[in-house]
């Protein structure tokens, strides 16, 4: 709430829903965080471990906070330190074996926490101070005042661990060029080491703090400025080419250029032949005019999409009376599309608002010469950003009123002005904006408002969808833009070497809860895993397109998909048991590889059987702890079960993860030195800068 005598400035259209949670539903239960680890622990298993995973390990990373478990409001789902959470399938002379560990990754914030037991309160202001529509300016700069304060105490002469990075990684994990890195936006990717799980260094772009030292090449955040810190901020969903090996990623920033996009590519060892790719660092991405909050991307063989959505992420909004992080779904989305190494020659498509966490595959379309003439894109659009407020237990506020609904009658834009003199290019950019082969639906319709039950997905504020985006590169249109399926759909992957080409099948995430809107507000939970064969629905939506932007090629509910029980069916559904829940699932081909899905999908999977009354957790040091299962499934049949493996703990939902194949494993860099808390948990500096440490950070709690 806000402080006494403060208040923020905010339209009438702000007003705020009641909070529809008393208890933080993305603390509590399985989502709560657990502060055991372990090491590499044999595991009990049922079923056949596929051979295909000797000798790999299954990655998972979430947010795992250490000090703000207990914080009502002022925490979120996103929040809180970086965990790792894997099982290893050793290979032994008995066959195969797997391990549990998990580790705490051990970031600047992680250690300096350690190192300052005065501190209740995490060093970063919670993602639910920055969203909260309700909170004073007054207290949200204190907020940030207070960890700019504490970042520059950990500078003091005697600090056991000095705040270089403000990064938790607790948002993805990836291989690239022999290093695990886990990554989230607010630094650079930390490397980790396999099979342990061991914390090596920050990585730069040119080498790992804890590598063998080598000739200095270029890193990312090379130049001088005050803000020059934030070039090195790496969007959590880097993208590894199959093919060149490339790294591509992006940096969003809350200073011009806003976004910055840069190349790796994978270091060229003496017995290579080809000449290694140029590295390409923090180029700028023209055309962006605000700082937004830019989490993912897409990327196909020969172009980069960047996704510039009315979702911004910005500081000055505090001097509007807004809070940092805001959705203005009056605002048009925006896609950037341009050739990989020509962030230059930015390309711009804009249509409807949306949210898009995630993509799913991006891949061209090309002439007989070889030459691409569109790309294609498959995202999880989202048509608010209520998942941001829900993940924090805050109610979003009412979204704007949209007066334009009055002359829905005219074709247009929904985002467009309707006062041609004002803006008399109008007519001329309209067939750039839509879909000019379909028929267009305008944002809200008429029609709908005066029979809501004539169209209720029209009022159906959350969708998640699988959708489908054709951007023209000839033309400058986007010629497809709708939904593939009705149903929601998050967390996607593809086979891992179909990735940046036209893959058949998307794997995700979805709920069997009758609405999207009531799974947000109980926590999302994933009880229901989808396969999705897009070329079918693709095609379908191009000999019969639906409207543009609203329209859908399956309209059908998930329970109508569960009924028929069709193993012809385009969408295909694996149904957690009753009581228990899954976690993001990635894909392992079978060694047949008789055909694109011949493979299996490995994910964690939670009985909440094992909640008491309340709902929580039992303390997990106790011999009653609850345990997660790690389950292996039938990529080709969505039915089958192959392997369920007994963890000696319990894993919280978590968010993205993937597969380390052996030969990764064994590809790894070496490394020199590991971080570890031995430091700063050891004997406590004594003298004058370290009393006036202790003094403030009692005094800031």
């Amino acid at each position: 709430m806000p402080l006494a005598g403060q208040k923020r400035k905010r339209a009438a259209s702000g007003d705020i829903l009641s909070t529809p949670q008393p208890k933080h539903p993305y603390l509590t239960g399985n989502f709560a965080p657990i502060h055991n680890t372990l090491p590499l622990t044999p595991c009990s298993h049922t079923g056949t471990i596929p051979p295909e995973l000797s000798d790999g390990q299954y990655v998972r990373n979430g947010s795992n906070p250490v000090t703000n478990e207990d914080l009502g409001r002022d925490a979120h789902w996103f929040d809180g330190d970086g965990m790792l959470s894997g099982v290893s399938f050793r290979k032994d002379d008995t066959g195969i074996v797997p391990e549990f560990v998990n580790q705490f990754i051990l970031t600047d914030l992680y250690l300096s926490a350690l190192s300052s037991p005065r501190l209740k309160v995490p060093i970063l202001p919670s993602i639910a101070t920055l969203v909260h529509p309700l909170y004073s300016i007054f207290y949200v700069t204190l907020r940030i005042f207070r960890t700019v304060l504490l970042v520059l105490l950990s500078h003091l002469p005697g600090s056991k661990q000095k705040i270089r990075k403000i990064s938790v990684a607790n948002t993805n994990v990836l291989y690239h060029d022999g290093r695990a890195l886990a990554l989230c936006e607010s630094g650079p990717p930390m490397r980790v080491q396999l099979p342990e799980l061991e914390t090596v260094g920050w990585y730069n772009g040119d080498r790992a703090q804890g590598e063998p030292e080598k000739e200095r090449g270029a890193a990312l955040g090379d130049g001088s400025g005050l803000l020059q810190f934030m070039r090195e901020w790496t969007t959590a969903h880097p993208k590894v080419d199959p093919q060149t090996k490339e790294m591509l990623m992006f940096h969003s920033s809350f200073a011009p250029p806003y976004v910055q996009y840069s190349i790796i590519p994978k270091e060229k060892s003496p017995s290579d032949e080809a000449v290694a790719s140029q590295k390409l660092l923090n180029a700028p991405v023209p055309g962006v005019r605000k700082a937004k909050m830019m989490h993912d991307f897409g990327v196909s063989l020969t172009h980069t999409v960047i996704m510039d959505l009315p979702l911004t992420l910005d500081p000055v909004n505090q001097l509007k009376g807004l809070p940092p992080v805001t959705y203005d779904a009056s605002q048009p989305s925006r896609f950037g599309v341009f050739p990989r190494r020509s962030p230059e020659q930015v390309q711009w498509f804009e249509t409807d608002a949306a949210c898009i966490y995630h993509t799913a595959n991006t891949w061209d379309d090309v002439n007989a010469t070889g030459s691409p003439t569109a790309v294609n894109m498959l995202a999880c659009r989202l048509t608010s950003a209520t998942l941001i407020y829900a993940a924090a237990n805050i109610a979003p506020p009412a979204p704007k009123s949209n007066k334009r609904v009055a002359q829905a009658n005219r074709r247009m834009p929904f985002f467009a002005k309707y006062n041609e003199e004002e803006d008399p290019s109008l007519w001329e950019r309209a067939p750039l904006l839509e879909s000019p082969s379909e028929e267009k639906d305008t944002f809200i319709r008429v029609d709908a408002l005066e029979s809501p039950s004539s169209n209720p997905a029209a009022f159906d504020e959350e969708q998640c969808r699988l959708y489908y985006y054709h951007f023209d590169l000839n033309n400058g249109a986007l010629t497809h833009q709708w939904a593939l399926a009705a149903i929601p759909f998050e967390f996607p992957s593809v086979r891992p070497d179909l990735e940046m080409q036209h893959a058949r099948y998307v794997y995700g995430c979805s709920t069997t809860t009758t609405s999207f809107s009531s799974a947000l507000g109980k926590a999302t939970k994933i009880d229901a895993l989808v396969k999705v064969d897009v070329n079918r629905l693709i095609a379908n939506g191009k000999s019969h397109p639906p409207q543009s932007v609203t329209g859908v090629v399956d309209p059908r509910p998930m329970a109508a998909i569960l009924s028929a029980n069709d193993p012809h069916d385009p969408i295909q559904v694996f149904r957690m048991p009753p009581g228990w829940f899954a976690q993001e699932p990635r894909f392992v081909p079978a060694a047949s590889n008789a055909s694109e899905d011949d493979g299996y999908l490995l994910f964690y999977a939670f009985d909440e059987a094992q909640l008491n009354a309340a709902g929580d957790a039992p303390d997990d040091v106790s011999d009653s702890r609850a345990k997660s299962e790690l389950w292996i499934i039938d990529a080709k049949t969505m039915k089958d079960v192959v392997a369920r493996v007994q963890l000696p703990q319990r894993v919280p939902y978590g968010l993205h993860g993937t597969w380390f194949s052996a030969e990764q494993i064994r590809a790894q860099r070496p490394a020199e030195q590991l971080r570890s808390t031995r430091e700063v948990l050891g004997a406590k500096e004594v003298g004058m800068w370290m009393g006036v440490r202790d003094w403030c950070e009692k005094m800031l709690g």
